[in-house]
């Protein structure tokens, strides 16, 4: 229950901080902003703040533009820029002077250059957080294990019952384990490993001799852990470490879509919504740092993904300032809009899929 909690806060604090990207660099560049949202509607309660606003030369007191609503459902939130989705906002006054100044704030009006950092001020701070998550688990350290990424077909392990995923405890690398399965070769011994957070006691006998590429216990194994490093060695790692997945990510996502309309099919280890939350599960019952570092490599993964040319995501928009600026003009409103409609299907049919197959395997 806990780590589900964990997994919604910090999944809408990632979504809350992309959101808020594209909030404060258009306060930076001084656009009306209706609101901003935490969570998602429908509305507990909204809140507007009182400014102090310069009339000659007195100051008073007036109420904010800018709303601040709390919704029923915590998960993430959104922004309302003026003018982003609509040329003529309903706010713009009758008078040609005030129309003009009001103009000057509204985001259709802006230059291509402040559109696009507006647009990709989420995709920064997704990147920022996921940097600083990365640097935070290094500067902590991760616990060394020994996991079980493969069995090999009628080996020893598989027969003893030995699991893909399981961990292997009392030993902080793969060599140690090895050696200690090479000493016992052909004698039984009892390895403890932790699957789904419970400890579970094994009996095999590895093999006294082998083939070639065949181990005496038949498995795969893969080192988790990091050892704990210092400041800088962590933020340099973090660095390092963030656009090394950022550039797995795009090398996934491109073979999910590839493969979803060549072969029809979902790529193997994609996950949807509900298929994160039983990753989150057995991730976080090998120790909570773990979970952080899961929470940064999915928020590096909401910057690599929104950054794709597709219509609907933050990169799909930036794709369309691009097409105007070559273009020379403005890009249809209607076309626009038609391009964003079928994207967002697209994307609300691929979440489908992957909810669907996340449930098919929880069964």
């Amino acid at each position: 229950m806990l780590i589900a909690l964990f997994v919604v806060i910090g999944l809408s604090v990632l979504i809350l901080g992309h959101e808020a990207g594209h909030f404060f660099v258009a306060k930076l560049f001084k656009l009306k902003v209706d609101e901003f949202g935490f969570g998602f509607p429908p509305r507990m309660f909204a809140w507007r703040p009182m400014r102090w606003v310069k009339e000659g030369e007195t100051l008073r007191q007036a109420q904010g533009e800018t709303e601040y609503s709390f919704n029923w459902l915590p998960f993430g939130g959104f922004v309302k820029i003026a003018g982003e989705n609509d040329a003529l906002s309903n706010d713009i006054a009758k008078s040609d002077e005030e129309n003009a100044a009001l103009k000057k704030r509204l985001f259709i009006f802006q230059s291509a250059t402040v559109r696009s950092l507006i647009i990709l001020a989420g995709v920064i701070v997704n990147f920022l957080i996921g940097w600083f998550l990365l640097t935070l688990v290094l500067l902590i350290g991760t616990p060394q294990a020994v996991v079980i990424t493969q069995i090999q077909p009628g080996s020893p392990a598989e027969q003893a019952g030995i699991l893909q995923g399981d961990v292997v405890k009392n030993f902080t690398d793969s060599k140690s384990f090895i050696d200690f399965v090479n000493q016992n070769r052909g004698e039984s011994v009892t390895l403890e490993v932790m699957r789904g957070g419970k400890d579970v006691l094994i009996a095999v006998v590895p093999r006294a001799e082998t083939n070639p590429n065949q181990g005496a216990l038949g498995v795969f194994l893969a080192d988790a852990g990091t050892e704990r490093q210092g400041f800088f060695g962590a933020i340099w790692g973090g660095l390092k470490n963030s656009v090394l997945i950022c550039w797995m990510t795009l090398i996934a996502f491109y073979d999910l879509i590839k493969n979803l309309l060549f072969q029809g099919s979902l790529l193997e280890g994609v996950v949807g919504p509900v298929g994160i939350f039983s990753v989150a599960q057995e991730t976080g019952r090998i120790g909570w740092i773990y979970l952080i570092q899961l929470l940064s490599i999915i928020s590096l993964n909401l910057a690599v993904v929104n950054l794709f040319p597709f219509p609907a995501l933050d990169g799909g928009r930036f794709f369309m300032i691009l097409a105007e600026k070559i273009k020379g003009s403005p890009i249809s409103r209607r076309i626009e809009g038609i391009v964003n409609v079928i994207g967002f299907a697209f994307l609300i049919i691929l979440m489908v899929l992957l909810t669907f197959r996340d449930v098919r395997n929880l069964l």
